[in-house]
């Protein structure tokens, strides 16, 4: 990969400034980082608590590579990024696009999805492209709502996951709360977060779904989903 913004990344997401410190009791290296929010404090305080409350472990396989969409030449494969803007969740595909809809409302008003796509490429290799498109999250529209009257960035990010499929199959594990969704793809070869501000698919009202939009049938072999009780105490 090369040096710049077509490299490898440590997120590929909404995420920036982080640090590294080193755990001498785990011997583990921890990163910190930021997500920025574009909405206002005001809306801060009305949402309420924001730390990670939802824990989704899936693992998805499937019988065959042959329906892997071949690899447009033309297309720049170190722009994940675009790629997934272009195919998305709702882009019927051979090999995906398959994964999880996250903090999506009872009628898929607002929701937001990570997901996977394969490719075949020229060389006869299979490119794994992930997304977690933040454009549908939210039915919120009007700037004034957002900090100096921006509109809320919520791209769709992207980022190839460097993982061998001979076994065919791919782990995919998202933390939830109200206001991110950080999601890690193939034990975290890829990791993407995205800031998100839902509406309606916020608390009980958040509805967590499995799909497939490609023609390839991909089965759900284990999935794992608990989450934390809110905090006895909040800090102001």
């Amino acid at each position: 990969m090369v040096d710049g913004w077509n490299g490898l990344r440590l997120d590929y997401g909404n995420f920036y400034a982080s640090k590294s410190f080193f755990d001498p009791s785990k011997n583990r290296r921890i990163l910190w980082g930021w997500a920025n929010e574009s909405d206002t404090t005001d809306n801060d305080i009305q949402k309420g608590w924001a730390g990670i409350q939802a824990d989704v472990d899936v693992t998805f396989s499937f019988n065959s590579l042959d329906k892997a969409e071949p690899f447009d030449p033309s297309w720049d494969k170190y722009d994940a990024q675009k790629l997934c803007s272009q195919k998305g969740s709702t882009v019927q595909g051979g090999l995906g696009p398959f994964g999880l809809l996250t903090l999506a409302s009872e009628n898929l008003e607002e929701f937001t999805p990570v997901f996977f796509r394969v490719f075949k490429a020229q060389d006869n290799k299979h490119l794994v492209l992930m997304c977690s498109d933040a454009s549908r999250s939210t039915l919120m529209s009007g700037k004034s709502l957002m900090k100096d009257g921006k509109d809320a960035y919520r791209p769709s990010f992207g980022g190839f996951v460097n993982v061998d499929l001979k076994d065919k199959k791919i782990t995919l594990r998202s933390l939830i709360d109200n206001s991110v969704v950080e999601s890690f793809g193939a034990g975290g070869k890829t990791c993407i977060t995205s800031r998100v501000y839902p509406t309606l698919a916020i608390y009980d009202k958040a509805h967590l779904y499995a799909f497939n939009n490609g023609t390839e049938t991909v089965r759900i072999e284990s999935l794992k989903a608990w989450s934390m009780n809110a905090p006895k105490q909040m800090n102001h």
